[in-house]
């Protein structure tokens, strides 16, 4: 008996790299799986599905197409019969610097990460939403789950990203807002930051797979965190990040007030910022915050 018997999952971005480890391993724990992609990748992954004894189909369409994810939603209840988990996985980087960057590039990044994570978490919400309201009120609701994907650049901000790591920081607050409004329909929503050998990172020679020994980027290595969420074990699991890289996981502290001071009842004034400063660090750095990520 798998993990996730009897669910039901889409996949964005899973015709390769981690998005179709995920839907292997989430079809392997026994779910029945919609992979999502643009192209011909998306058919391949299906049907490799399909050929292990696992329950798959392809849709294709881009994330950033409302109508699209609308669909990719509607696939899945129409095939299998409801939706239970959505993995948003889909993106991509075009990296460049805040002097350099141009328009397309900013908008491109921003749209398949920011709105390609919103608009399928939205057909979603609207579906558990009208279940809910059928089933009526004090019904023992379905267990749904919505895995993010953020990342690193995000948590902490990437030189040549400011389209990309805003996006995906964008995707941290996202996560906490569909939390919040979705858990009244037994909807749970968590966030990962994978570090893994993909298309975007594999130009890295640091991602290079090794010769021999335990393949620490091996994209295979971020998916059971994925399954685990999307499991009924998971239930009291909700709006948390984690950082997710080979056998580590790290659990990331949602972000706290460091420090306050008080103008003691007044409307602060310059002068008294200036003179209040260094309390109002505390002894702490007041320039770049170190980059908080793990090692490489």
């Amino acid at each position: 008996m798998g993990a996730l018997n009897g669910k039901v999952a889409i996949v964005t971005g899973a015709g390769q790299g981690v998005g179709r480890c995920h839907a292997e391993l989430l079809a392997a724990e026994g779910a029945a799986v919609v992979v999502n992609d643009l192209g011909e990748s998306a058919d391949e992954v299906a049907a490799s599905i399909v050929a292990a004894g696992g329950r798959c189909v392809a849709q294709r369409g881009s994330v950033t197409d409302w109508s699209a994810a609308q669909a990719l939603v509607q696939r899945a209840i129409d095939e299998f019969g409801d939706l239970d988990i959505l993995v948003n996985n889909a993106g991509f980087i075009r990296d460049g610097m805040s002097f350099s960057m141009e328009e397309q590039q900013f908008d491109s990044v921003v749209g398949v990460h920011l709105k390609g994570h919103f608009a399928p978490a939205h057909f979603a919400a609207v579906h558990w939403r009208n279940v809910a309201k059928e089933m009526g009120e004090g019904a023992a609701l379905p267990a749904r789950r919505i895995i993010m994907t953020t990342s690193e650049s995000g948590l902490f901000g990437g030189p040549a990203q400011s389209n990309y790591g805003s996006a995906k920081g964008g995707i941290l607050t996202m996560t906490l807002v569909l939390a919040r409004e979705l858990s009244r329909y037994n909807v749970t929503v968590n966030c990962i930051a994978p570090r893994a050998r993909t298309p975007m990172t594999q130009v890295n020679p640091k991602f290079a797979q090794p010769s021999e020994g335990f393949d620490k980027y091996d994209p295979a290595n971020i998916s059971p965190m994925v399954a685990f969420l999307a499991s009924d074990a998971a239930s009291d699991i909700n709006a948390q990040t984690f950082i997710v890289l080979g056998d580590q996981v790290h659990r990331m502290r949602p972000a706290e007030i460091a420090n306050s001071i008080s103008g003691g009842g007044q409307k602060w004034t310059v002068e008294g910022l200036i003179a209040a400063k260094d309390e109002m660090f505390g002894g702490t750095p007041s320039g770049i915050p170190v980059w908080g990520g793990p090692p490489m």
